[in-house]
């Protein structure tokens, strides 16, 4: 037995990984693999060292998840406060109006998804557009379309139509979805728009704060009237 392997085991035995004996002696993996392969105290050891690091990678994804977790809090309400500080200033906007009702009723509303609505109606996803645009802020390269499409719609034609209808640029077009059957009174020439908005958490977190208030003010406001 060499010098090195007499060295190896007495490492091993003070519970180092193959990796730590392999930085102090500057023996490959490989050897110490093959010298320790039919050692049932090494396995033992491997087990040990196997169940340490679970517990430790487990133990720091908590903490990373707590720490996100907290992030995600402290961003949130940041945007619930700009969105209400934000609200004075719109509520009476129409364009403002308009996308918030629109949202409400063709948007995707979970807090955790993106900004996106769906609709076949040319028009309503050109008002919402320019609500993005002039309302949000939101740069132009930041808006994406999907198309759903039934089979015998061409994909090309289809597109072309809502390029022209919003402006968006053709390369912000992904990929359409093909769906099956058919609408059973009315045929959709043009597609189903999918419009949404790339890395859009904290408009999300306004928009859902602009519903609640929007509400309640013409709610209250209806009901001084009255």
């Amino acid at each position: 037995m060499s010098d090195a392997q007499i060295l190896a085991i007495k490492l091993r035995k003070k519970r180092k990984s193959y990796n730590e004996i392999s930085k102090i002696l500057g023996i490959p993996k490989s050897t110490l693999h093959y010298w320790f392969r039919n050692l049932q105290w090494s396995e033992e050891i491997k087990k040990e060292l196997t169940e340490k690091a679970i517990m430790k990678a487990t133990k720091r994804m908590r903490i990373l998840i707590k720490i996100n977790k907290q992030r995600w809090e402290k961003w949130r309400k940041e945007s619930q406060k700009a969105a209400k500080k934000e609200f004075s200033k719109l509520k009476s906007n129409p364009i403002f109006i308009a996308g918030i009702m629109l949202y409400c009723g063709e948007g995707d509303n979970k807090p955790r998804s993106s900004v996106r609505i769906t609709n076949t109606n040319p028009r309503i996803i050109k008002l919402f557009y320019k609500f993005l645009r002039k309302i949000c802020k939101i740069p132009k390269e930041k808006v994406y379309v999907n198309l759903l499409l039934y089979p015998d719609l061409q994909e090309e034609k289809c597109k072309n139509f809502w390029y022209k209808q919003t402006g968006i640029p053709l390369k912000q077009f992904g990929k359409s979805t093909i769906i099956s059957g058919r609408h059973p009174t009315k045929k959709l020439e043009n597609g189903i728009c999918l419009l949404k908005v790339k890395a859009s958490g904290g408009l999300k977190e306004k928009i859902l704060v602009w519903e609640d208030l929007l509400f309640k003010y013409l709610l209250k406001k209806n009901t001084m009237r009255e």
